[in-house]
């Protein structure tokens, strides 16, 4: 006599594997790379708000009111995250005794220095309006959300003094144009920092609107990836963090190529067993502004010339002398996705060399890091002689630098704003700042070959062996990274 199988144990099988198939497909991949393509997100449904939103609109902040009504949660969320507030988090530093915040709001770099008194300028890349309130009153107010510099189409949208809109923008038909963010949304801010098109970053800049495949696999390949796909958001928090503007980060925040690219994603053994200490950028992020130029000195010391011609790549009377270089060699540094140091605002210059306006950390002893690329900007920017640090001047609006070219002045101004005292002397100093490169990402068949870094030949490839704490070129030496 046959024994049936019970109908029931078979039902309770198809409903396991029903939830334990999706389940177990989304664990990190062990074996074979699959397609990676199968980790995007799922882009979010657009929804054509032109029949939506009503009007009329005579400021922004009737346009977020608007907003709100249907996105009750938004602003708030926004308020939270760092493209709001424009800093870190409270972090602890070894050199001060208390925590402290860093970021563009109140620190200083080597391009346009710092944002402090300059908000009427710095802020048209702000999410935010209403600047000329003050920060206090700015940042409390959820109105003051720019749901447009994120959503609007930008070829209808763009942003004036303050943060507001510029007088000539239509407000009802940006509304009415709000989609998902797309590059083009990101890129008005991220490839055009700094005071200009490609000036800072190296690897982002309006080439990236609609690049070639040949310029970055992601973004103009086949799936034509847009900046969200791999800065995933959840209620506006945007993964990624920037080195600049802060000091420690969690890795959980930061975007990172194992997202997508899981199990064994190299078939060649060599490549794999680079892992353990060459981060992916740098066999295929392959150089610094590879389509347009980015600028990798500024000396603030020539500015304020009469009789020079101003021109955007050389020099500009108001920012003083640049240079500018494209499709070049990375400089390679260990890293491991922190800072080891990040000038505060008063902390002493350098005793010898230039100064650090960031400091990228990791060294060969690190099991954390890996070997990484990074574009250098090497500048000349003002200190106070007398109290041995740099100065923040304000430069724009009335009476900054840029209108009387007086840098006494525009240091008086800054004082009471940032809480440094001026002694009313002052020079100018070479400070560093680096920028890791992580976009215009190549592919397989494009990626360094062997022979970039390592020399059969004997002419020295790109990697300088010993400064990353080698005895010298390990194929050579057979030198490895220390555990």
């Amino acid at each position: 006599m046959k024994h049936k199988f019970p109908r029931w144990v078979l039902g309770l099988i198809v409903i396991a594997l029903l939830i334990l198939v999706p389940f177990v497909y989304q664990l990190p991949a062990k074996g074979p790379a699959r397609d990676a393509s199968t980790r995007l997100p799922v882009r979010a449904v657009h929804v054509d708000h032109r029949d939506i939103v009503k009007g009329p609109f005579t400021t922004g902040q009737e346009v977020t009111r608007s907003c709100l009504v249907c996105h009750p949660d938004a602003a708030a969320d926004l308020m939270k995250t760092s493209h709001w507030t424009w800093q870190s988090r409270p972090v602890d530093v070894p050199w001060r005794k208390e925590p402290v915040t860093i970021g563009k709001i109140n620190q200083i770099n080597n391009f346009c220095i710092g944002a402090q008194g300059n908000e009427n300028k710095c802020m048209a890349c702000h999410a935010g309006y209403g600047w000329e309130a003050g920060k206090a009153a700015q940042q409390a107010n959820p109105e003051n959300v720019d749901c447009l510099a994120c959503h609007a189409d930008p070829a209808g949208y763009d942003k004036g003094l303050w943060g507001n809109p510029a007088p000539k923008v239509d407000l009802l038909a940006a509304a009415r144009s709000v989609r998902a963010t797309t590059r083009e949304n990101c890129g008005k801010c991220h490839f055009d920092g700094g005071g200009g098109n490609g000036v800072k970053h190296g690897d982002l800049d309006e080439s990236l609107y609609f690049p070639s495949r040949e310029l970055d696999v992601h973004m103009g390949g086949k799936h034509k990836l847009q900046c969200s796909d791999c800065h995933m958001t959840h209620k506006h928090q945007i993964l990624g963090r920037l080195l600049a503007d802060n000091y420690t980060i969690d890795p959980a925040e930061q975007v990172s190529c194992e997202q997508c690219h899981q199990g064994k994603v190299h078939k060649d053994e060599r490549i794999t067993s680079h892992l353990a200490s060459v981060a992916c950028q740098t066999c295929h992020v392959t150089a610094i502004a590879r389509e347009e130029p980015t600028k990798v000195t500024w000396d603030w010391s020539k500015a304020g010339q009469g009789g020079r011609h101003d021109d955007h790549y050389t020099y500009l009377k108001i920012k003083g002398e640049f240079a500018y270089d494209s499709n070049f060699t990375p400089a390679y540094l260990w890293f491991n996705g922190n800072n080891d140091y990040r000038y505060l605002l008063g902390d002493p210059l350098a005793r010898e060399g230039p100064t650090y306006i960031n400091k990228p950390a990791g060294s060969i002893k690190d099991a954390k890091a890996r070997i990484f690329p990074f574009k250098l900007h090497v500048a000349r920017q003002p200190y106070d002689k007398v109290n041995g640090y740099l100065l923040q001047p304000v430069t724009s609006g009335k009476n900054g630098y840029w209108t009387t070219f007086d840098w006494h002045q525009s240091f008086e101004l800054a004082a009471p704003i940032t809480g440094l005292a001026y002694s009313g002397q002052y020079d100018f100093t070479e400070t560093y700042m680096y920028w890791p490169s992580t976009h215009m990402v190549q592919a397989a068949d494009a990626a360094l070959p062997c022979e970039a870094c390592h020399s059969t030949t004997g002419k020295p490839g790109r990697l300088d062996w010993k400064a990353l704490g080698y005895a010298g070129d390990p194929i050579q030496w057979g030198a490895r990274k220390l555990p």
